[in-house]
């Protein structure tokens, strides 16, 4: 298993509020978080950089060879849990940093299953040469609007409010995560990105990034290139894990 990761304050923000970890856990298994902060240009990053830290320090704490799929399951619970009361503690605390919070998304990849969680409308992705599926589903006012049957999948793209995340680490004083889990075989890729990433290129052109580029090491660059062609108005964070 190999992995990579890269991100860029495309080229609107004068911050960069995403922030992401990779973090090998024993001999063969591999964590990794992308976060995407909020809360103004003195508190979006301090957000992201905390929550992410924050999750992987718990994950490396509990982490054991063998977890069952509710244990592991658990464990990523309990990582978001504490990452949005350090959040939520020390946006209290200081002034500045009121009303700050952030998107997260994480892979916890244990044998030959993936484990995701997420807050907010980061999103994880399984690629191979049968296709791509998005893993993660958002937590935004347009994909609610969406599954209402209000907006076709076509139509959100475009909506104003597509930036309207309804939840996020550390705004409040608990959080509700979702997790899912999928089988990992060989040849498959999981992609974690901020949206600075997925409001720019269509899932099709992610796939082909991913599976037909030339050098998959450079595939990050690659995908962070294109956001910049297109004038990246949003910070731009993509992580990939080739199995």
């Amino acid at each position: 298993m190999e992995a990579w990761g890269l991100t860029d304050p495309g080229l609107v923000r004068p911050q960069n509020q995403d922030y992401y970890l990779l973090q090998a856990l024993g001999k063969h298994d591999l964590a990794a978080v992308v976060c995407d902060g909020m809360g103004g240009a003195k508190s979006g990053n301090v957000a992201s950089r905390l929550a992410a830290e924050i999750f992987m320090e718990e994950l490396k704490r509990g982490y054991r060879a063998g977890m069952t799929d509710e244990q592991t399951e658990y464990l990523l619970k309990t990582g978001i849990s504490i990452a949005n009361t350090a959040v939520y503690e020390n946006a209290a605390l200081n002034e500045d940093m009121h009303g700050m919070g952030t998107t997260l998304v994480a892979v916890l990849i244990l044998g030959k299953t993936a484990y995701f969680v997420n807050v907010g409308d980061s999103r994880g992705y399984l690629l191979n040469s049968s296709g791509i599926t998005k893993i993660t589903v958002d937590h935004s006012l347009v994909e609610l609007m969406v599954q209402r049957g209000e907006l076709s999948s076509e139509q959100a793209k475009a909506y104003p409010g597509k930036n309207l995340i309804t939840r996020a680490v550390g705004t409040e004083k608990a959080v509700t995560c979702d997790t899912f889990r999928c089988p990992v075989h060989a040849g498959d890729y999981f992609l974690l990105c901020t949206d600075g990433l997925t409001n720019l290129l269509a899932d099709q052109e992610l796939l082909f990034e991913v599976i037909h580029g030339v050098h998959t090491e450079d595939c990050c660059s690659r995908l962070v290139g294109i956001a910049r062609d297109r004038g990246a108005p949003d910070n731009v964070t993509a992580v990939l894990i080739a199995c």
